[in-house]
């Protein structure tokens, strides 16, 4: 690995940071609030320290895919460190556990907080918190592709490097353009949802603060209560329907905005997660009627949970904890699959699903006819036999990191529910879990051995698990 390299790209990268700093600090002058020196005093050593990295470090003309996975995890982990300043500075949250904690998980788009009370912090903190999810929805990493060009070619490893296993369709044949195609329709949307959210009576700040959070699937609130504080159907719906639209994959969005609508229903992925989050709440909405719930309250509150957990945003209008335990269940299973691949959602991914029940599928066949070949197709596509291979080995890695957070959590004291659900909640980047990190709860009494653990599992199920794991490999070191 180039480390010099790396370290002169991780320095661009807090540069960029420290600078976005800057906004929640304008933020916090305009309410004239006393957080202002803090975030100040963080933009200042954040873009400082970036800029030594970059200034005393050599440049090389090109990044190999080694250097690109390097780039792409320790980008991530000083992204997250340096996230915390803020949190630090301002007094807001005064340890360091806590603080990366918070800041991995807005960095990651997870949505578990240490916050009890949400509201009492500034307006400069909280727009901090959902910035931070914004930023990290579509990938600090392609973010900086997209703004720096003289990243030349290594921008093409770091982009790989954002979603190893699965083919990402570029879109154009440069990658910077790529990156700042998506980063445009990023932005398009999220100004489109904070006008409908305005529309529907909430304020301008915290329409924005919500956009940034919905679009990058992260579930940050500036309310205790997330979004059962809002009594509107129709702030509700909207909110449904861009968690939704941010969890499809921002290839098809691009291709849509060029007029081919049609690519949304031609992708085998869409349909299955389209169909599949239908199916969801069409089951829990009954089960909602049963309990005595009215139709209107029932299938509101079922898609909205539907959604937010199939998504991985984490938003919460109802306690589904007091739901029944079939239901929670369901939600579970939700929280593993996730959105779709190439957006910003996160979870196994929908695309990897498909394939691990065609190949179950094929397994079974192959007990009554194993001399026949049975291909996997997505639509009309073969999908090639290495693929499904990394995808075994994806869902496997995932299974044993899975297992052993679990039995690590429950050796801190958790109760079993609390343990694998807050796992499988960090891997999957969603957030809110069952038992003590319920939808009314919060992480803040998880122990401290635990946050850092569930900090590392929300930054490898960000970067897909292979990209942080390979660098834990003897061959990624040797020359």
């Amino acid at each position: 690995m180039n480390l010099k390299s790396v370290i002169r790209l991780i320095g661009l990268i807090l540069v960029m940071l420290g600078a976005s700093m800057l906004l929640p600090v304008a933020v916090s002058v305009y309410f004239r609030e006393n957080a202002v020196t803090g975030l100040l005093l963080a933009s200042v050593l954040v873009m400082t320290s970036g800029g030594l990295l970059y200034l005393l470090t050599r440049k090389t003309e090109e990044l190999s895919n080694r250097d690109g996975f390097g780039v792409v995890t320790f980008g991530w982990l000083c992204v997250s460190l340096a996230g915390a300043l803020p949190y630090l500075l301002t007094g807001s949250i005064p340890n360091l556990t806590d603080a990366f904690f918070e800041s991995v998980s807005g960095f990651t788009t997870t949505g578990a907080t240490i916050l009890v009370n949400i509201e009492a912090h500034s307006h400069g903190i909280l727009l901090w918190r959902s910035f931070t999810q914004w930023v990290g929805g579509m990938g600090i990493i392609v973010f900086s592709i997209a703004i720096l060009p003289f990243l030349g070619v290594g921008g093409m490893q770091m982009f790989k490097a954002e979603s190893p296993g699965l083919k990402t369709d570029k879109i154009t044949p440069r990658i910077r353009q790529t990156a700042e195609i998506l980063w445009v329709i990023y932005l398009l949307i999220t100004l489109i949802e904070v006008i409908l959210l305005r529309l529907g009576g909430m304020g301008w700040f915290d329409a924005a603060c919500h956009s940034l959070t919905t679009m990058s699937t992260g579930g940050f609130s500036t309310k205790n209560a997330s979004i059962a504080y809002y009594q509107s159907d129709y702030i509700h719906y909207v909110i449904t329907l861009f968690m939704f639209i941010a969890a499809v994959s921002f290839t098809l969005h691009t291709y849509a905005l060029r007029g081919q609508v049609k690519r949304y229903w031609s992708s085998p992925e869409f349909r299955f997660f389209s169909i599949l989050t239908a199916l969801f709440i069409l089951i829990i909405t009954v089960e909602r009627l049963i309990s005595g719930d009215p139709l209107s309250i029932a299938f509101r509150d079922s898609a909205f949970q539907v959604v937010a957990i199939v998504t991985t945003t984490g938003y919460a209008t109802a306690d589904y904890e007091l739901w029944h335990f079939s239901v929670q269940g369901l939600l579970v299973i939700l929280m593993l699959m996730g959105g779709m691949a190439g957006s910003t959602a996160g979870g196994i991914k929908a695309v990897r699903v498909q394939i691990l029940l065609k190949q179950a599928r094929i397994e079974l066949h192959k007990l009554v006819h194993p001399n026949t070949l049975y291909p996997i197709r997505l639509g009309r596509k073969v999908i090639q036999h290495d693929i499904v291979q990394n995808v075994l080995a994806f869902f496997l890695l995932y299974v044993l990191l899975m297992i052993f957070g679990t039995l690590a959590m429950a050796l801190l004291g958790l109760d079993h529910v609390t343990s694998l659900t807050s796992v499988i909640s960090a891997l999957s980047n969603v957030g809110p879990a069952l038992g003590a990190t319920g939808p009314t709860d919060n992480y803040s009494a998880i122990p401290f051995a635990g946050k850092w653990l569930l900090a590392l599992l929300m930054l490898i199920g960000r970067l897909e698990i292979f990209t942080v794991l390979v660098l834990l490999t003897r061959t990624y070191w040797s020359r």
